[in-house]
């Protein structure tokens, strides 16, 4: 399930697994869970997936195609007009080709106005499992010599000169 809440929070949740192997044994929900005394009362809690503060509050979410037959993302739109979007990574190349561009810029491109990016994109509850666009977005706007630091990438190296030993 994708969510909003009015502190500017987008978070994705899902039941655990093991609840949905106890409904395939039990259809019927005949063991009452609030009886057994666990999780304070609650029959069911849902894991955190996803946790992202946007800043402003989301006032909708919609499950969309950016292009015809393309993959699906989440879009949403805010109080103040923003739009944005949250669209998963389909290979791990990706991911962590982002995840270092997102760590140097962090480091090496410092807001104007001085505030941490980490604690702001974690306001409420730490930023889980997202990468901020945002901030990658504006990694043309390093120095050249910043941009060639950055782009040297000792992972991928790594993976070349082994492929080369063979």
């Amino acid at each position: 399930m994708a969510g909003a809440d009015r502190f500017g929070n987008i978070y994705f949740v899902q039941l655990p697994q093991d609840v949905s192997d106890e409904i395939e044994e039990d259809p019927t929900g005949g063991r009452i869970k609030w009886e057994q005394g666990k999780l304070n009362g609650a029959p069911n809690k849902v894991e955190e997936i996803v946790q992202f503060h946007v800043g402003d509050v989301v006032t909708c979410l919609q499950k969309a195609s950016l292009i015809p037959g393309g993959g699906e993302c989440i879009v949403f739109g805010t109080v103040m007009g923003s739009v944005g979007a949250l669209h998963a990574f389909t290979s791990r190349d990706d991911v962590d080709f982002f995840s270092h561009l997102e760590m140097h810029m962090r480091q090496d491109h410092p807001p104007l106005c001085g505030r941490d990016h980490m604690p702001y994109r974690s306001a409420y509850f730490p930023v889980k499992d997202v990468i901020d666009g945002d901030l990658c977005k504006q990694s043309p706007t390093l120095p050249m010599d910043l941009q060639r630091k950055i782009g040297q990438n000792p992972w991928r190296d790594n993976e070349e000169t082994r492929g080369s030993e063979k």
